[in-house]
């Protein structure tokens, strides 16, 4: 371990590894298949950059996340560690550079996003490559029983096909029992080989607050605990809202979504990084590379439709280990709520049908037509056209993706573009341009060509650091100005959703949506929706025991700072005490049949001790609760 450690200390400056890291770098540098579960802060990144450096070749990662990609790629050229990354908006002359210098050993690690893995100019390029490992973030992506299932993650398979003795690294943070083994079956383990660090945080003390009224509760949370916060709400129009909300009663607030230009997000980001602005309050997209250790409190305004996902979102409170709360907001008509989003999730399947043959008409594409066709897809307006809802929308083209009939993208990131509409001796002839303008389009003049006959796409971020700017937004009103000069035509970043035929077009009774497309997949949504019910209204076992025992790890003690073990303390009760009542209640459930809560209550036992003796069996997993019904 001691070339690991110096090359630790090197780049890193850490005098020793952390937890699992160890185990799982010496692991995969034996040319073991390794799963690493490591929770939210538990250094994922350092368990393949370190091999990565220690072994000959290119490293590759592969991560859905394309600004956690630019972000680690910028960081590591910083510490002097040669990475690149790869993703869809790149310019065709970019990728084909960037593969061909880690053919030729200049590139150490390289980040791929999933959906580049099928391209052939890939895996053309990756057969000349040495490879040292490959790494696949957020692993659970490939399990169909996971939270967050990508189709895209499949092709990863493929890989192993063209580089079949290169040992895989895959990495997750959130994974049941059931999904560690779908990652391992996917990704072709030659044998099962898992590393866990524990799930357990124990500065991070886990609440559900009964609310009547949840925007008084979440103003009184935010007045009672200082410091830095991040609210999680469930959709675009709620960050808005409830951000307006807190910035009207003092406390200063962003919103944050999928749907704003990077350009805004960045800058948001930037603001809540910088302790400018206390609380982001977002939607899901906001969290991912995330790396605030300072954030005091996460609080859940609307239940989130999985534990993983609320684990993950909870974890980002308190990662310097400093006592830090995660707060889900839960009222009576939340269960509603919850259950609507199963029809939401999962429409009828006349209804994918249906929205299957409204896209061919929307696109004008016939019945075994338009095979690899993609298209730019306004959802507003395919909504409006056909009288649609967009959430159920976006379900069905989610199943159509899955079935494989189609791919929907629903955030393409499409970089800026620019086109100069003067010729280029007029430049000298213009004097009323600011400094700031002149080295903006002299970067582009030189580092970009054929901006004069067509639109050439271009990195706002490249050109505010050669320009000497602070900022991208910088650029970005730079740029404006001279669109309204009619000096050149701009075209801003965007997220465009895209629809791309992946085969040609059925006529929609022809259509097979699978049971286990569709069927299987609304079963195990239905089980994690229940899951997070039983998790809000629970009220006996400790939460971080419910938490930990999900994702498959026992505990012996209750956490003692939730809510659950904070309202049990008044009434502890010693064990001797305890015993003889723990006793008639297994008694009375000895005959093997389901018996309502309220028959223990005929035990004439002290209010006390019932429920203490009652919650201690419930958390030991002596007896078992389900709708109100006990039984062993």
């Amino acid at each position: 371990m001691k070339d690991y450690k110096s090359i630790l200390r090197h780049y890193w400056g850490y005098d020793d590894f952390r937890g699992i890291q160890r185990d799982i770098i010496e692991s995969i540098c034996s040319g073991k298949d390794t799963l690493g579960l490591m929770p939210t802060g538990g250094g994922k990144s350092i368990t393949f950059q370190v091999p990565a450096m220690a072994m000959e070749g290119v490293c590759i990662v592969i991560t859905p996340l394309i600004a956690l990609m630019k972000d680690q790629v910028a960081h590591l050229r910083k510490i002097g560690i040669i990475a690149a990354a790869i993703y869809g908006s790149m310019r065709h002359e970019e990728i084909v550079i960037t593969l061909e210098n880690c053919i030729f050993g200049g590139v150490k690690i390289l980040y791929v996003s999933p959906e580049r893995l099928s391209s052939e100019l890939f895996l053309t390029k990756l057969r000349k490559m040495k490879v040292s490992i490959i790494t696949v973030d957020e692993a659970h992506c490939i399990s169909q029983w996971g939270y967050d299932f990508r189709p895209s993650y499949l092709n990863i398979a493929e890989i192993r096909k063209i580089k079949p003795n290169i040992p895989i690294l895959a990495l997750t943070a959130t994974a049941t029992p059931k999904v560690i083994d779908d990652i391992q079956e996917h990704l072709h383990f030659a044998e099962k080989n898992v590393f866990r660090m524990s799930y357990e945080r124990k500065n991070l003390a886990y609440i559900v607050r009964k609310a009547t009224n949840k925007r008084q509760q979440l103003i009184h949370i935010l007045n009672a605990v200082k410091g830095c916060a991040i609210v999680y709400v469930r959709s675009r129009n709620r960050t808005k809202e409830i951000a307006e909300l807190l910035l009207s009663n003092g406390i200063s607030a962003l919103a944050y979504h999928a749907g704003l230009d990077n350009i805004t997000r960045d800058e948001r980001q930037k603001e809540w990084h910088d302790d400018r602005v206390r609380v982001m309050v977002a939607t899901n997209a906001f969290g991912m590379g995330i790396d605030k250790p300072d954030v005091r409190v996460v609080i859940h305004f609307d239940c989130p439709d999985s534990l993983e996902a609320y684990f993950q979102e909870a974890g980002r409170a308190g990662r310097d280990g400093k006592k830090s709360y995660a707060v889900l907001l839960y009222h009576d008509g939340d269960e509603q709520k919850l259950r609507k989003r199963i029809a939401d999730t999962f429409p009828e399947k006349d209804y994918i049908r249906s929205v299957y043959e409204h896209l061919a008409y929307y696109y004008q594409i016939g019945i075994g037509s338009g095979q690899g066709s993609t298209f730019d897809f306004n959802i507003d307006k395919f909504c409006h056209t056909f009288k649609h809802f967009p959430v159920q929308t976006e379900s069905a083209l989610s199943i159509l993706t899955r079935a494989g009939y189609i791919e929907y993208t629903d955030e393409h990131d499409n970089q800026a573009r620019v086109h100069f509409i003067i010729n280029r001796n007029d430049f000298y002839r213009l004097d009323a341009l600011s400094q700031n303008e002149t080295n903006v389009i002299t970067v582009m003049l030189r580092n970009y060509g054929g901006m004069f006959t067509n639109f050439v796409y271009i990195d706002q971020a490249f050109i505010a650091q050669k320009a000497g700017l602070q900022s991208q937004q910088q650029v970005y009103m730079i740029l404006k100005n001279l669109a309204d000069k009619r000096i050149l035509q701009f075209v801003p970043q965007s997220k465009t959703p895209q629809i791309t035929y992946t085969v040609r077009r059925e006529a929609p009774e022809r259509l097979i949506i699978s049971k286990e497309v569709y069927d299987d997949r609304k079963k195990q949504y239905v089980k994690r929706i229940e899951e997070v019910l039983n998790y809000a209204t629970n009220s006996h076992v400790c939460r971080s025991r419910q938490l930990l025992r999900y994702f498959g790890e026992t505990r012996s003690t209750d956490c003692g700072q939730c809510d659950v073990c904070i309202e049990h303390r008044s009434d502890y009760l010693s064990e001797k005490s305890l015993k003889p009542v723990k006793e008639q209640i297994k008694a009375l459930l000895a005959d093997g049949e389901r018996h309502h809560v309220t028959e223990l209550l005929k035990l004439q036992i002290p209010q006390a001790h019932l429920s203490e003796a009652f919650s201690y069996l419930i958390s030991e997993e002596e007896i078992h609760m389900q709708d109100s019904y006990i039984f062993l």
